[in-house]
């Protein structure tokens, strides 16, 4: 009996010391595990192209034709290299060599073949990201970056540099665990337990016996939310004493990653994210333990030096960056809403005081710099006034309203603009770029006679949701995009930004203005407001447009818009012929995409030139004498 026991009080110290203990894991060993977990995601991934070789056809997701756009922007050199790589030939060729490689990297050995091996899987990874840009989702990036640094690590022939490279991962490790959960904590989502029921009924991700599961224990699906939440925002514990917590911690995230290729098909995530826990198990043993005798620590001190750097350059960054996008113009001027929202507005142009004025209402995520081009034009080459400003919340214009968001606050804010901006006795043009075009349409029976005219620029229609597939699909997942921006740009994230291509198309005086918007939490908060409003405003559409009697008006689509989405076609030609007892037009202009019609300055200037013919033409004649018309897309198509 007294051994009985004594086993028996001995075994939950042995599972403790099992349990809580360093995982003594030697650099080679974690090298060689590393490189064929990273390896065995290259296979499953070539493997999986060579298996779906049909998608690179004419019309098939990855259609080089239609998937080198994504990089039509980027250094000449670069897209000459990714151009050769990506015929179907040589795709096919280099998927082939590198199921070869990742087969032979999973033999056991250490010479320095293997990191050549890595490098050539990592490069070629790297090589074909934009001809295979769909279903990576994060994992192929993820074994580049093991491969890159494994493969140097075993080529570079002094200790001290190739524990530098493995801390490297080991530290990316931590911080994309610590970011991911500490931007889904800003979420309500994953805070009330919604999120992961959310993911489950997804037809991309889900999978319906879990999401049937969650949605039957709302309590169990709370408590593995904050499950994610805590492996996510508490991974860095790993290294706590010594590495003691490392064995929970690196086997729940293991667990975690297996299971989300399990049930949101991710193969790749089994074995990409895994691959970097070897690296995070040998730097979180401490250094007195024999099997990490030697490791060289001194470039986490380095790290941290510079991690500290870089966070208060990110911060001065972000001050800097958020006084530019809030100060507005040397000229701009500010107005206060019955909604007491605080408009910054740029009367660009008085013009002749007998002419009307033009007032531009942008789309959603776009402030009025993206007019750009055309109130330039407009403002230096015509006599008409021109007025420019941003919606509350974007940009210096600030929300004070304390009601729940509707849109027709945004319409009120306007017509307060027009009528508190512009002289009485003048009319107006009120002119909106895709949600901007409802705003302004909205606006025309609050003023009544002072309309002169309005142009529909690509706009939205009320009843999109509703009759538009494309349009459903297309905004599904943009709450959760703008969500997830302003989370992370509050995170202080925006210095690690790049310029997007469409910002160089503007002028170039406002580049460095609308990449401060752009990097800015305000506006894709606002713009997150804005879009939840907007969905349940046109939900409730009783789907006929109301008629405006006597207003000329002008829909200019863009090609693209209307090519990939033909219900836009109708629906814009719904805008013009619910102007009646005046003219109408509408106009497709031909190449332009729903932003590139304002950014792009050729198909800006055609804008331009269609909205001067238009109310020229009815200026030449009095109002009385003028036929209703209505011009049809395909004959006023720009050729």
């Amino acid at each position: 009996m007294k051994l009985v026991r004594r086993i028996t009080s001995a075994v939950p110290g042995r599972v403790a010391s099992a349990v809580l203990s360093p995982i003594p894991v030697g650099r080679d060993r974690a090298l060689g595990m590393s490189e064929r977990l990273a390896a065995m995601t290259s296979l499953t991934s070539s493997l999986e192209y060579l298996s779906q070789r049909h998608d690179m056809g004419k019309g098939g997701m990855s259609d080089w034709d239609i998937a080198k756009n994504s990089i039509a922007h980027a250094n000449p050199l670069l897209r000459r290299l990714v151009d050769l790589a990506s015929g179907r030939r040589t795709t096919t060729a280099l998927h082939v060599t590198r199921a070869a490689v990742a087969s032979a990297m999973l033999l056991p050995g250490k010479s320095s073949w293997r990191g050549a091996g890595s490098l050539f899987l990592g490069a070629t990874s790297a090589l074909l990201g934009p001809r295979q840009h769909y279903g990576g989702d994060g994992a192929d990036q993820v074994a580049t970056l093991v491969q890159l640094a494994t493969g140097g690590a075993r080529l570079v022939p002094s200790p001290a540099a190739k524990d530098a490279l493995l801390w490297y991962v080991a530290l990316q490790s931590n911080l994309s665990y610590l970011i991911s959960g500490w931007v889904k904590l800003l979420g309500p989502e994953w805070r009330d337990g919604s999120a992961l029921p959310g993911v489950m009924r997804t037809h991309t991700y889900g999978h319906e016996g879990m999401y049937t599961w969650l949605r039957n224990n709302p309590r169990a699906a709370k408590l593995l939310a904050h499950s994610v939440l805590a492996l996510e925002c508490l991974f860095p514990l790993a290294y706590l004493k010594g590495g003691r917590l490392a064995r929970p911690v690196i086997a729940s995230a293991a667990t975690f990653h297996v299971a989300n290729g399990y049930l949101m098909g991710l193969g790749r995530f089994a074995t990409a994210f895994p691959a970097m826990h070897p690296l995070v198990a040998y730097t979180s043993a401490p250094r007195t333990h024999p099997a990490i005798a030697g490791r060289d620590d001194r470039s986490v001190a380095a790290a941290l030096a510079v991690l500290a750097g870089a966070t208060a350059a990110a911060a001065i960054t972000a001050v800097q960056r958020r006084m530019r996008a809030t100060e507005g113009w040397r000229t701009s001027r500010v107005l206060t809403t019955r909604h007491g929202n605080r408009l910054q507005y740029e009367a660009m142009s008085v013009g002749d005081a007998e002419r009307p004025v033009f007032v531009f209402a942008a789309g959603l995520l776009s402030t009025s710099e993206h007019y750009a081009w055309i109130s330039e034009r407009l403002s230096y080459q015509t006599d008409y006034g021109v007025i420019v400003y941003a919606r509350a919340g974007y940009a210096g214009s600030r929300r004070r309203a304390t009601t729940t968001y509707q849109l027709s606050e945004s319409v009120d804010d306007l017509v307060d603009l027009v009528n508190g901006a512009v002289a009485p006795h003048r009319k107006v043009i009120l002119v909106g770029h895709s949600v901007g075009g409802e705003l302004v349409r909205r606006a025309v029976k609050h003023l009544g006679d002072r309309v002169h005219g309005v142009v529909y620029l690509d706009s939205s229609h009320p009843d999109q949701f509703n009759r538009s597939a494309q349009q459903r699909v297309s905004g599904a997942g943009l709450e959760s995009s703008f969500a997830s921006m302003s989370r992370a740009l509050r995170l202080g994230t925006g210095a690690l930004l790049t310029r997007p291509w469409w910002i160089k198309e503007l002028p170039a005086p406002y580049h460095d203005k609308v990449f401060a918007h752009y990097s800015d939490a305000r506006m894709w908060y606002a713009a997150r407001r804005e879009w939840a409003a907007l969905q349940e405003d046109f939900k409730a559409f009783p789907g006929q447009l109301d008629p405006i009697e006597g207003v000329p008006g002008l829909v200019i689509s863009a090609q693209r818009t209307v090519d990939r989405d033909p219900d836009q076609l109708l629906m814009h030609r719904e805008l013009a012929e619910a102007h009646r007892g005046a003219p109408r037009a509408t106009v497709i202009v031909e190449g332009a995409g729903h932003d590139t019609l304002l950014v792009n300055s050729r198909y800006a200037n055609q804008v331009t030139d269609h909205v001067l013919t238009f109310f020229r033409s009815l200026d030449e004649r009095p109002r009385a004498a003028r036929p209703t018309r209505s011009v049809s897309l395909e004959k006023e198509a720009t050729r």
